[in-house]
């Protein structure tokens, strides 16, 4: 889709009531259904973080939304496709700032440059024990982006056609750091099984989206 196009319709996402939850069990492995039901999260008093779900041009013109490749390291989300953020640092004054901060720091976006349009619904991760808060925004003149080398391993630019096309909703094994080898559902989106909080999050904007376009 034309990205003036698509500009124009994904602000009426202003107004639309949040999926939250819905949304995300849709990608949610059947664990982790059972483990959010059991009413831990506050007595878990995770950390908290922002992520931004950034929509743009392509030289074309073209809507693409962009996720990270993170590097390989000794965590949980080592090696992992989601999207840029990161956890809450004193200067910030709020989580929004907190996205837009972790975005420029790992890709090069200057805040002053994303419209963010939406605050969506909270995700909880367990492994790694931070409630995120993701945003949607919008970066219509974009500039190049620039990956930060230490933590970014390469840009997974996806086009808004095969995010939206229900054939790259999956199902694949995998071994999480709570469970080996179960099935979960995930998105396989440039070569890459996206699953987890990132899937999570992706539901409710593809449901959203779905709204609007």
């Amino acid at each position: 889709m034309d990205f003036k196009e698509f500009y124009q319709q994904a602000l009426k996402i202003k107004n639309l009531p949040l999926p939250g939850t819905d949304s995300h069990h849709k990608m949610s492995p059947l664990l982790r259904k059972q483990w959010l039901e059991s009413n831990r999260i506050a007595q878990m008093n995770p950390k908290k973080a922002g992520v931004m779900a950034l929509f743009y041009p392509d030289a074309e013109q073209l809507t693409k939304m962009l996720l990270i490749l993170r590097k390989t390291y000794n965590g949980v989300h080592s090696n992992q496709i989601g999207f840029p953020g990161g956890k809450v640092e004193k200067a910030d004054k709020n989580l929004m700032e907190t996205a837009l901060r972790e975005t420029h720091e790992e890709v090069g976006v200057q805040p002053q440059a994303v419209e963010v349009i939406r605050e969506l619904s909270e995700v909880y991760i367990p492994p790694s024990n931070f409630m995120v808060q993701p945003f949607m925004g919008l970066y219509a003149e974009p500039d190049p982006f620039v990956i930060q080398q230490s933590e970014v391993e390469a840009l997974v630019e996806v086009k808004l056609y095969d995010f939206l096309d229900d054939s790259n909703h999956i199902e694949e094994t995998l071994s999480t750091s709570y469970a080996k080898n179960i099935s979960v559902p995930a998105y396989k989106l440039n070569g890459y099984t996206v699953w987890g909080a990132t899937a999570m999050m992706m539901a409710e904007i593809k449901e959203l989206l779905e709204q609007v376009l």
